[in-house]
Order: structure tokens, then C-alpha cells, then sequence
């Protein structure tokens, strides 16, 4: 009579907690410059659930493969640190060098790079000895990262000396620069390592650059109406996964530009919040949400209708987004 009594129970708790783990929803973690913290968005809700305190003027944020630990780019305290996604507390620091601002991971989850723009380097990080393994000279003010899907190269962009360098990931080799135009932020993979994608803030335009050879097959300049040209600074770029569309944020000029990866065209441009900065998709890529610096909110732009959904207030000068997979 009592185990008759027990097992349902056992197993009506048991249900009850699958559902629960499984519909637990991805969740957004946004670097605030100016409040020296993190902002957690919930993607079900798109509201602020809480604020995570981190060190001073974060900025770069990514995810280690198993979205266990964030790595944050605490910049004005010249360190990575790492922040354990369950207990929220950051639970150590990586070598980072000084004024670290972006970072990148490279596909095997064993190594993370970083760009030291005081310094002109990249810096090469053993993630589990938490060991610099080497530093790269590159070109002045050095910012954008990217790793190759196939794990072969890392590219850093400078912004003073206005390249693009192609450095192997087992050499260490700066085997090649290309010169793009001025201010060259953020660079970009396609998912085969075929293409590279690079936006250049003052310059205004971005570039795809063929990786094989090299070579800049095409270059996009950003008009909008009402926009003077100036104001058109691009800066954060996402690919979607199935190839068909770039995202690009073109900064002050309050607008993302959607470029159709097909036919290499510009699409439409979508009106986000004022110094749109950095970008960042759902799993699912349903969702594409903007960091906007200057208004301190984050746009959400839903991707099958194409348009602004949602505005969510966040804290001050957010600069970095990251989402983490639901559980």
C-alpha cells in the first residue's frame, strides 16, 4: 500500500522536473562598460532577471564550449575572467595582458586569444594551465578576432595600421596582411573558413575577403537615408548559420544592415537602438539581439519578420552579448 502510494509520487516529481529542465529558456549575458557588471537577459521573457558584478570596463564576452563558464574581458583590470555560468561568481582569472577587449576561442576549447591594443599584440592563452603560451606582434591597436572553423587560423585586425593579419594556429606564424580600409573592428568566419568578413568603423564599409587567396572579392558601402555618411561606422558583424544573411551594426548611425549572402547585396536596413556596437543570435537563430552603447538598451530583432520586436533596458554603455544555450 505505501509503495503504491510513494512511486507515483516519485514519479509525478520526476516529470514535473523534466519539464521544468526542459523548458528552461536560454538566457543573454550583456557586458556593461560604464557599470563594470553583467546584465542576464531571459530570451522567453526579454526582460532583465538579474545583474552580475564582474571587474572594471568589461567588454568581450564568449562561452567555453559546454557553456559552463563565461570568459569576460575585464579590460581596466588587464585580465580575463572567468565566470562559473551555475554559481555566478567568477572562480579565476586568465593571463590576458594588458587592456584585453575582444577574445576568441578556438574550436577545441583549448586555447583563447586576445587582443592587447595598448600593446600591439596577441596574446595566446592556455585555457586549462591558465599560462600565456606565446604573444604575437601584429599592427597598431590591434581589436578583431576571429578563429577559422577549421581551427587552422586566427586573424586580427588593426585598427591604426589598417590590416587584417593571418597568423597560423600551430606556428604561430603572421604568415600574411591585407590592407583594408581605416579603423578595421570586427572580422568574421563563414562557417566552410572559405570567406572572411571584416567591418571597417571610419572607412565605412566591409569587406568579404576570400581566404584562400587572401583577396577582397567585394566590398559594401552603407547608405541610409536621412544618415549623413559619417555617421555610418560599421562594427559588429554575425553571419547566420544557414548562409543566407549577414548582420552588420552600423554604429552611430542607429541602423543594422541586412546583406543577402547569395546574390552579396544589402537588403534593407533595420532602425535598433542609438551606437548599435556588437551583435549576437539565439541558438536557433530566431533572434538576433544589438548591443546599443550610447541609449544602454539591447534591440531584439526577431529574424523571420525581419523587424525590431523589443526594446530591453540594460545597464550603462553595453558593449558584449553573448547567449548561452538553455539546459
Amino acid at each position: 500500500m505505501k509503495h503504491s502510494m510513494i512511486l507515483p509520487i516519485f514519479i509525478g516529481l520526476t516529470i514535473s522536473m523534466s519539464a521544468s529542465i526542459a523548458t528552461a529558456s536560454e538566457q543573454a549575458y550583456v557586458t556593461n562598460e560604464k557599470d563594470d557588471d553583467i546584465s542576464v537577459i531571459d530570451m522567453d521573457s526579454l526582460e532583465v532577471v538579474k545583474q552580475i558584478p564582474v571587474g572594471q570596463r568589461p567588454r568581450g564576452i564568449i562561452f567555453n564550449n559546454e557553456h559552463t563558464q563565461a570568459y569576460i574581458c575585464a579590460s581596466d583590470s588587464d585580465t580575463i575572467q572567468i565566470l562559473d555560468l551555475k554559481t555566478e561568481q567568477v572562480i579565476g582569472e586568465l593571463p590576458s595582458g594588458e587592456d584585453p577587449e575582444t577574445i576568441a576561442l578556438h574550436p577545441d576549447g583549448k586555447t583563447i586569444y586576445t587582443a592587447n591594443e595598448d600593446d600591439a599584440l596577441l596574446t595566446v592563452i592556455d585555457v586549462e594551465s591558465r599560462t600565456v603560451k606565446t604573444q604575437i606582434d601584429v599592427g597598431v591597436e590591434p581589436e578583431g578576432l576571429a578563429v577559422s572553423p577549421d581551427g587552422k587560423i586566427v586573424v586580427v585586425t588593426s585598427e591604426t595600421t589598417n590590416m587584417v593579419h593571418w597568423i597560423d594556429t600551430e606556428t604561430y606564424e603572421n604568415f600574411e596582411n591585407t590592407l583594408v580600409a581605416e579603423r578595421p573592428r570586427s572580422a568574421m568566419f563563414s562557417d566552410d573558413s572559405q570567406r572572411l568578413w571584416v567591418s571597417s568603423e571610419i572607412g565605412g564599409e566591409v569587406v568579404v575577403i576570400d581566404v584562400p587567396s587572401r583577396q577582397i572579392i567585394k566590398t559594401f558601402k552603407f547608405e541610409i537615408e536621412g544618415i549623413h555618411s559619417d555617421r555610418v561606422q560599421p562594427v559588429g558583424v554575425e553571419l547566420s548559420d544557414d548562409g543566407q544573411f549577414a548582420f552588420v551594426a552600423l554604429g552611430p548611425a542607429n541602423h543594422v544592415a541586412v546583406i543577402d549572402r547569395n546574390e552579396l547585396e544589402i537588403e534593407e536596413y533595420l532602425l535598433v537602438g542609438r551606437r548599435v556596437w556588437q551583435l549576437g543570435f539565439n541558438k536557433d537563430q530566431s533572434m538576433l539581439l544589438t548591443t546599443n552603447g550610447v541609449s544602454g538598451d539591447v534591440s531584439v530583432i526577431d529574424i523571420g519578420k525581419m523587424k525590431v520586436v523589443k526594446s530591453v533596458k540594460v545597464g550603462r554603455y553595453p558593449w558584449g552579448v553573448a547567449i548561452k544555450d538553455s539546459l
